[in-house]
């Protein structure tokens, strides 16, 4: 029988796996519980990419200009995670952008062909992501890449555990992770947040005030929508709220 830590220990890779191409150098024992449970460590995963981005830029800044170097971390990032996250903001926005019942839009988030909305929020986001990076060189980048990927994972968190889920589909792959999250787990992941939050402000001056407004703003509103327009959220929604929430961040603390 599985041990408290081995069950941890098979939860975080699992997490890791599944948002990322990263291989999973243990085997796990799969269940839909797991599956679940694994979600409280989003944060600590979104850690882990972190750092590897982090490394990434420190070696495209040794060889090249700042443009180039930001542009090739987050290509870097589409590969590691086969633009998972992306992927959910553009059919979201296909779905909320293009269908006018319940029903509709949750066929048209289904569909794995991108739409114009899809399309324009994608290139959208992703030109602003770079942008906003640009514009915080005068700080060091690397942090910045390195606390943000896991900070912006907390907001899909607040959702899951305040919010239904609506996809009933048998076939989804978010569905185990959404179901019944548990709060004493949301609570360990929101502390490992602000604790990291709380460590990095010291290079990165704002960042405990912007990860807070960034993760409430992005809760209270893509979560009022999501509720107005589907009932619940479904896990393209979330991918959704970690770009958004991600976005945010940033901007705050450029305008800060």
């Amino acid at each position: 029988m599985k041990t408290t830590l081995q069950h941890e220990w098979q939860a975080f890779w699992l997490c890791l796996g599944f948002i990322s191409r990263i291989p999973m150098p243990v085997r796990i024992d799969y269940s839909q519980q797991l599956m679940n449970q694994s979600s409280m460590y989003f944060p600590l995963a979104g850690l882990v990419l972190g750092a590897l981005y982090a490394l990434g830029y420190q070696v495209l800044a040794t060889f090249f200009p700042l443009v180039v170097s930001v542009i090739g971390v987050v290509i870097f990032h589409l590969w590691l995670t086969g633009a998972f996250h992306e992927d959910g903001l553009a059919d979201a926005v296909d779905a909320l952008g293009g269908g006018f019942t319940v029903e509709k839009r949750l066929t048209i988030m289904k569909d794995s062909r991108i739409g114009t909305y899809g399309t324009v929020a994608l290139v959208g986001a992703l030109a602003l992501k770079v942008a906003l990076l640009v514009e915080l060189a005068p700080l060091p980048i690397w942090v910045v890449l390195l606390v943000t990927p896991a900070l912006a994972r907390v907001t899909p968190l607040f959702l899951m555990a305040l919010m239904p889920y609506v996809t009933d589909t048998d076939t989804s792959k978010t569905k185990p992770v959404a179901d019944t999250f548990p709060l004493p787990r949301l609570t360990v992941a929101t502390v490992f947040s602000v604790l990291l939050a709380g460590v990095a402000v010291c290079w990165l001056p704002g960042l405990m005030m912007a990860f807070v407004v960034a993760t409430a703003l992005v809760g209270l509103l893509w979560g009022w929508q999501l509720h107005r327009a589907l009932g619940g959220y479904t896990g393209d929604a979330l991918g959704a709220a970690i770009v958004l929430t991600e976005l945010v961040l940033l901007a705050l603390l450029v305008a800060l």
